[in-house]
């Protein structure tokens, strides 16, 4: 991989950035709750976590419902990002209506929509002034038939672009989501441009967990994750968006290790390498995990540690969220270093890595086991 020439970031807003960040207890409550407020989406896409479908189900929670849903999120006390997700969020319709409900209990929320012709700059501008902060977007490839091939519908690309660009003209906060997979992996560093040129203040990339319809056989293997990682390393040095790995904690190992290279072996705190993100959100100190500081609610309302990790440990027609997240054992287990199994249980990075736990339980059917993208787990 290439590294594209990009303008350095100002030192004065990551200065300002990290006085924001949050020191955050996540054994009493999640920084980010997805919420799948509808399975209905008008996608087929090869990876996808939810094994979306058309029509929406009618099991769906109500609008009071999911008022009261929100409720109990508010009551965690430390004002979550709430991602309105799916399927695709757009086709609930009171989603306008949930959103505002949402802002005004405190939550910071952000949309994950489908690129279909439901986000109309009306749309996006009601979403923004319901109190929506970021709007997030997948963006798997640089070139229109690998995407739409992947997303298995054609003119997708274009449609994602021209959404990213109208939600950054509408005045909303623009991420990119990438998955990386077979498909894409040797051509990742053709998508900096368009990152850019939309306007994106954050480039998420996913690493392919094997759920939903996503498989084992579309990963990468352990040493091109370890090149990527690194390769994100360099490029978070001087890219004016800020790069976030998902599903792919193994990064701050490699971030540790190279700021530590950089400082000629002299101790690396976490924060300071290279997590130290300018997006306006005032992220933790500390990455989170799969029921370590992320929580996930379906659209049925099961409570489960992520949408990469569909084990159901509740359901919010029948459960308090708060105490199911505090107290449940899978999130009790999931907070617990201690509890990892094989490499990752006996890894120096296990605290600030501990591997990811959907893939592992994916791989091996035990969420505790080790994350065999790691090429310390590999051997490689």
């Amino acid at each position: 991989m290439t590294l594209s020439p990009l303008a350095p970031r100002a030192a004065a807003e990551r200065s300002a950035n990290n006085e924001r960040m949050i020191h955050a207890d996540f054994d009493q409550a999640p920084f980010t709750i997805a919420w799948e407020v509808t399975r209905a989406c008008a996608y087929a896409c090869v990876h996808c976590r939810a094994d979306a479908q058309h029509q929406r189900d009618p099991r769906e929670l109500s609008t009071d419902e999911a008022k009261a849903l929100i409720e109990r999120l508010a009551a965690f006390g430390n004002h979550p990002i709430l991602i309105f997700t799916g399927g695709d969020p757009m086709l609930r319709p009171d989603l306008i209506e949930l959103i505002a409900y949402a802002t005004q209990r405190g939550l910071r929320c952000s949309l994950t929509p489908t690129a279909t012709a439901l986000p109309t700059k009306e749309r996006l501008e009601q979403a923004r002034e319901a109190g929506i902060l970021r709007v997030a977007l997948s963006l798997d490839a640089p070139r229109a038939q690998i995407h739409d091939d992947f997303r298995q519908v054609k003119g997708s690309w274009q449609r994602t672009m021209d959404i990213l660009r109208r939600a950054h003209e509408a005045g909303l906060s623009v991420q990119v989501n990438t998955t990386v997979a077979k498909h894409n992996v040797d051509i990742l560093h053709e998508m900096v441009p368009f990152i850019q040129e939309v306007g994106a203040v954050q480039w998420s990339v996913f690493f392919l967990v094997p759920t939903g319809r996503a498989m084992a056989e579309q990963m990468i293997s352990a040493e091109q994750h370890e090149k990527v990682f690194n390769w994100l390393y360099d490029l978070s040095q001087n890219a004016p968006f800020d790069i976030k790995s998902t599903a792919a904690p193994m990064y701050r190992r490699v971030a540790i290790e190279r700021k530590r290279a950089q400082n000629d072996g002299k101790p690396v705190s976490f924060q300071s390498a290279g997590f130290q993100y300018a997006d306006g959100l005032h992220r933790p100190t500390k990455g989170v995990n799969d029921g370590n500081g992320f929580l996930f609610i379906s659209h049925i309302g099961e409570i489960q540690p992520s949408g990469f990790l569909p084990i159901t440990a509740g359901m919010v027609r029948e459960q308090d969220i708060v105490d199911v997240y505090r107290n449940a054992k899978i999130f009790k287990d999931l907070r617990d270093p201690a509890k990892l199994k094989g490499v990752c249980g006996t890894c120096e990075y296990r605290d600030v890595c501990g591997g990811q736990r959907g893939r592992a339980y994916g791989i091996t059917g035990d969420y505790l086991e080790s994350d065999p993208a790691c090429v310390l787990v590999s051997g490689k």
